[in-house]
């Protein structure tokens, strides 16, 4: 199948994008890829995405998205992206300007412009209990979910920067917040460890690790292991409402490695305010050529390691769309 532009991901990044993309009339075909909605799926409501002044839940906000973009035209194919073509030239030097996806190996799809929204990912501890109450106390973003919080007790993971401004954050909803750190020091920087350490409300458990959430239908405790594998090892249990997980996030781009510039973390990297990609110049993490990779954009949280909102990922699911447009009508 031939198209102008295609969409990968099926997030608020791409969901905008296919928005915006549909009323320019490019006819976006949108690739939705194993979650629709992205890790939006993963909290039990919204309440900071203008519009909702009610709050809404994730899927249902997703269903307005899907909806709206179909309504200009866009066309929805569920599967996953397995393989990618960026290479715009062939080996004989002869122009081949489509770029080449394929969903499920097996269907081809050329596309002058590609938007990739294929979002990121948080990390987890890996214990069972973490999926088993995902959405019921369990979750990876305390800007989304801290307010459901309010004056309740909380336990953050983590030990670096990111760990630290959640629980300071936290701070300022919860009655009580634990920060769980396996190290028996903190990772992040000077001036957030010194925010944590004399913040009244945040009590660190250096040495510990989380052995598994308990609660009968949301988390309501967990228990605890002090300094894991030492003589001295001690069993604790912790009574919480909420289990923020703040250990990282890694981006959805590994299928683009070989044709796109990445950070060492592997967030796409972009040509600064704009969303056009750079073409990587091997297959290593971080190499980049400097050269634009023309017809190819990123949005979303590919894109992005530092703010990770529903609303900063649709912005750029719109500028994307909007460079797609004029990259397109340049040809």
């Amino acid at each position: 199948m031939r198209t102008k532009c295609l969409i990968i991901g099926s997030g608020p990044a791409g969901y905008t994008a296919a928005i915006y993309a549909g009323r320019a009339n490019l006819q976006p075909v949108l690739i939705e890829g194993p979650q629709l909605g992205g890790q939006l799926m993963t909290t039990t409501e919204v309440e900071n995405f203008p519009g909702y002044p009610d709050g809404v839940e994730p899927f249902q906000m997703m269903d307005d998205m899907k909806r709206q973009a179909e309504r200009f035209g866009t066309t929805f194919v569920s599967g996953i992206v397995t393989k990618v073509n960026f290479q715009t030239t062939s080996n004989t030097g002869e122009a081949r300007k489509p770029h080449q996806v394929w969903v499920e190996d097996t269907d081809l799809y050329e596309a002058d412009a590609v938007i990739i929204a294929t979002g990121a990912s948080a990390k987890y501890l890996g214990i069972e209990s973490e999926r088993t109450y995902k959405g019921r106390g369990v979750s990876a973003c305390a800007t989304c979910d801290g307010f459901f919080y309010r004056k309740k007790t909380v336990a953050v993971v983590g030990g670096g920067d990111t760990a630290c401004e959640e629980a300071n954050y936290l701070a300022g909803l919860c009655e009580k917040v634990y920060m769980i750190v396996r190290k028996p020091y903190l990772r992040a920087s000077e001036i957030m460890q010194q925010r944590v350490l004399n913040n009244p409300k945040i009590e660190v458990l250096f040495e510990h690790n989380t052995l598994r959430l308990t609660g009968e239908t949301k988390v309501q405790g967990a228990d605890l292991v002090y300094r894991k594998g030492e003589p001295d090892e001690e069993l604790r249990h912790i009574a919480i409402d909420g289990f923020f997980l703040a250990i990282g996030h890694h981006p959805n781009t590994d299928l683009f490695k070989d044709f796109i510039a990445r950070d060492a973390e592997g967030y796409i990297l972009t040509d600064g305010v704009s969303t056009q990609c750079f073409k990587c110049g091997n297959a290593e993490m971080g190499k980049c050529e400097n050269e634009k990779m023309e017809g190819v954009f990123a949005a979303g949280d590919c894109a992005d390691p530092h703010y990770r909102q529903a609303i900063v990922a649709a912005g750029s699911g719109a500028k994307a769309a909007i460079e797609a447009d004029k990259y397109i009508k340049s040809l």
